[in-house]
């Protein structure tokens, strides 16, 4: 039956006022069913009760709210949460809630696995199977915003908000699904919807340039880069998108971003690799990058120390040598934080997210056949650079 129906959950204000002119309903009657579904939680059109008996009888034959099913629920001994969710075809994604005293803050995927294929990241590993649709990138906020509730006994009409931030750091790039993202976006910033501010959204990509100033026109939030390397050699192994869109245009884009950003300045997220991009020498050339000349890019530098996965030759650099690394961005006057790596013990924490996706990319094999062995391409690049 559901297959048949219209399902609301993903549609924006505009596709819901043209929803309800199909229905011969009046457009404020859209912004009632807005608060309903992403206010109040309401999935059930009866229980919408200041709409028309008419409209909630029209609605009861043609349309749905329904967000991807919960297959696991999986809780932190720091409290992070973890839903591992169906999107259909054999495919799962995952959905991470990281509670802090003063926010919380929810990690959305937007793709079922992901095609950008980071060397240290265990999303890549798993292939590509598929972009998420608007009501399943959005359907994750509706359904832990209300299971969070649930789980406090607060009543599902009640106004407190318990995700104050949203970050598209799941799995997936969320500008390689552009329309879909953008859409779940445009739902999170409504006021009959999520109402979050735009500092409080952020959209993590890899370095899709095209797509970054496309999002700065249409959508500008926050954005958080994913660098990993302060030069192209290394970044053109660690991240292979990076062949495409060397760190020459990827920066002229960050700048051109902060032009619309809703923040003063960028994230670069920046993976702490032991002896082969967290040497004293690299963050001296990250200084470089991103204070380069008269034209800098302002950022903020998150530095992440890296959670390992089943990947020969990599390891997780230090404390110490992420310290001293901090410190040289520090003293050069980058803002600088170190991630605290939270949810590992469920496999939450950053570049841990694998879901259960069909690899229709064959990530895998297609490596094998060009060749290309990973662990032989880290020591290889330790010895060149007498790591």
């Amino acid at each position: 039956m559901s297959d048949a129906r219209t399902n609301l959950l993903g549609f924006t204000p505009v596709q819901l006022v043209e929803y309800c002119k199909t229905l011969n309903e009046k457009p404020f009657r859209a912004k009632q069913l807005q608060r309903w579904i992403h206010q109040s939680g309401v999935s059930d059109f009866a229980g919408m009760t200041d709409l028309a008996k008419s409209l909630r009888g029209k609605l009861e034959g043609c349309a749905e709210v329904r967000a991807p099913k919960v297959l696991k629920d999986h809780l932190s001994a720091d409290g992070t949460r973890k839903w591992l969710l169906d999107v259909g075809e054999g495919n799962a994604i995952e959905t991470v809630y990281i509670p802090e005293d003063n926010r919380g803050t929810l990690c959305v995927s937007t793709q079922a696995g992901c095609a950008v294929n980071c060397l240290f990241c265990s999303t890549g590993k798993q292939g590509f199977s598929r972009n998420l649709t608007t009501d399943e990138i959005i359907g994750q906020l509706w359904m832990a915003e209300f299971a969070i509730r649930r789980s406090k006994n607060m009543a599902a009409n009640q106004s407190e908000r318990q995700i104050s931030n949203v970050v598209m750091m799941g799995m997936g790039e969320p500008l390689f699904n552009f329309d879909a993202s953008v859409n779940a976006l445009k739902l999170m910033l409504d006021d009959n919807a999520y109402g979050l501010s735009r500092r409080r959204v952020t959209v993590s990509t890899s370095g899709v340039v095209p797509m970054i100033d496309r999002l700065a026109k249409e959508c500008p939030v926050a954005l958080a880069v994913s660098l990993h390397a302060p030069s192209d050699k290394l970044r053109d192994m660690l991240v292979p998108l990076n062949r495409k869109h060397p760190l020459s245009e990827l920066m002229a884009a960050c700048r051109r971003y902060l032009e619309y950003a809703p923040r003063d300045f960028i994230t670069f997220e920046y993976c702490m690799l032991d002896g082969i991009n967290d040497t004293d020498e690299h963050a001296k050339e990250l200084v470089e990058l991103v204070k380069h000349g008269s034209d800098p890019v302002s950022c903020k530098l998150n530095l992440i120390p890296f959670n390992s996965i089943p990947m020969p030759g990599l390891k997780r650099s230090s404390d110490a040598r992420i310290s001293a690394f901090a410190k040289i961005l520090l003293d050069a006057g980058i803002v600088t934080t170190v991630r605290k790596t939270r949810g590992e013990d469920i496999e939450a924490a950053c570049g841990l997210l694998a879901g259960d996706v069909r690899d229709r990319t064959r990530v895998r094999e297609r490596m094998a056949e060009s060749g290309i062995d990973p662990e032989a391409l880290v020591e290889n690049y330790r010895f060149r650079n007498n790591c």
